[in-house]
């Protein structure tokens, strides 16, 4: 697999020189300070290319942009109102710009509203780290009380809304800012970070669309750009919702196996593909990843390789960021199912034999806790996964002691 690490640009505090120590082969990026529906023009692209290939002292890193994260989707496309069909176009021109710089991975999402969601990004673990965490009480007494969204109560288990009402009346003015702030949090630099009002409206708009509409409209979206990324050689592939269950009253449409297949077969070329995040989809206890590996396999473009730990045994509940082979991801069959893949694609001569990874999120620890870096991305943190991780893939790939090619 090709060692990848995301970078948020140069006001990420974990720096190119951090990257190139780590001994990562490949770059993962975005625009984030261009708002959703714009297109990304060569001269931007080229800029963040250049900012990946050098050091802090002005010599070559040796580091490239390889992989684009993310490409947002708008909301107008999501909902298919306002100018979405004026941001498909950008998006298509996006594409072309992206692939005519030499980059050919394209990871995005269908999410509505919230990218991802968490309840506390500074969770602490018994060794004294910290990662973050959802947790379903805690999100509850958010959506039930501090969002205050109609209907919220009958959306959760009985219990699970009583003891959210207890811990909402328990928290001070600090604590409840803290969670509404934690809820919508965006990524740093990001052109959109969303106030409570801004949510409210999102959902007011949604509030006609269930998932099988969310479902077409996804459909009619990838009816239309992937056949330009067929053209211009950029394979796509979606990322699951994060957590992988409705929230808010919105729909998810991106969360199983069944998710992906309808969608994947509904657009049935190459360029429409997968990100397999064993984080996301691991939340959900009836998500067989190694099965999902060997089955979608062929349809995989990227791996986002990360582990979290449930907290009850049902369906979906609360869960925190573990250790990459600690959590209730079998992270070894993992990687063996995609070893497997790669040797299947080299043996039917696939440009796109190896795939790229990255260790996604990580625990914070050591000198983490005072950089106090993007939640979620650590420097020690995903090192330590990262290590973790080419250990698994060195003993599986050895000549004597591992799985055959």
């Amino acid at each position: 697999m090709r060692q990848t690490w995301r970078w948020f640009g140069p006001k990420d505090l974990v720096s190119v020189d951090d990257m190139l120590q780590a001994g990562v082969e490949g770059v993962v990026s975005a625009l984030h300070h261009v708002p959703s529906g714009e297109v990304w023009s060569v001269a931007e692209i080229e800029k963040r290319k250049a900012e990946i290939a050098r050091r802090r002292d002005g010599s070559p890193s040796g580091l490239a942009w390889e992989v684009v994260e993310s490409l947002p989707v708008s909301e107008d496309i999501k909902k298919q109102k306002g100018d979405w069909r004026a941001h498909i176009e950008a998006y298509k021109a996006s594409l072309r710009n992206i692939a005519a710089c030499g980059i050919e991975v394209l990871c995005y999402n269908f999410m509505p509203v919230l990218d991802w969601t968490r309840t506390d990004l500074a969770y602490r673990v018994s060794h004294g780290g910290t990662c973050m965490r959802f947790d379903l009480v805690d999100f509850a007494a958010f959506d039930i009380h501090i969002l205050k969204r109609p209907g919220a109560a009958a959306d959760f288990a009985a219990d699970v809304a009583e003891a959210a009402g207890d811990r909402f009346r328990a928290m001070s003015d600090e604590a409840k800012t803290a969670l509404a702030g934690n809820v919508a949090f965006g990524l740093p630099g990001a052109a959109e970070h969303l106030t409570l009002d801004d949510v409210r409206a999102h959902l007011a708009e949604y509030g006609a669309i269930d998932a099988g509409r969310l479902r077409r409209h996804f459909i009619d979206f990838l009816e239309e750009v992937v056949p330009v990324a067929e053209e211009v050689g950029i394979r796509m592939c979606c990322h699951p919702d994060d957590p992988p269950v409705p929230l808010l009253g919105l729909p998810r449409i991106m969360s199983t196996e069944a998710d992906y297949k309808a969608t994947l077969d509904a657009v049935d070329l190459p360029a429409n593909g997968m990100t397999l995040c064993s984080g996301s989809l691991g939340a959900r206890a009836d998500n067989d990843l190694p099965g999902i590996m060997e089955r979608f396999g062929d349809r995989i473009h990227f791996l986002h390789l990360r582990n979290v730990k449930r907290e009850s045994n049902g369906l979906f509940g609360s869960f925190h960021e573990a250790e990459h082979l600690g959590g209730d991801t079998d992270m070894v069959a993992l990687v063996a199912a995609a070893l497997k893949e790669e040797a299947r694609r080299r043996k039917a001569g696939r440009k796109d034999h190896q795939i790229p990874m990255r260790p996604d999120h990580g625990q914070d620890i050591l000198d983490d806790l005072t950089r106090r870096a993007q939640p979620g991305y650590p420097s020690i943190g995903r090192l330590k996964g990262l290590a973790e991780l080419r250990g698994i893939m060195t003993a599986l790939s050895h000549e004597r002691h591992g799985l055959p090619a």
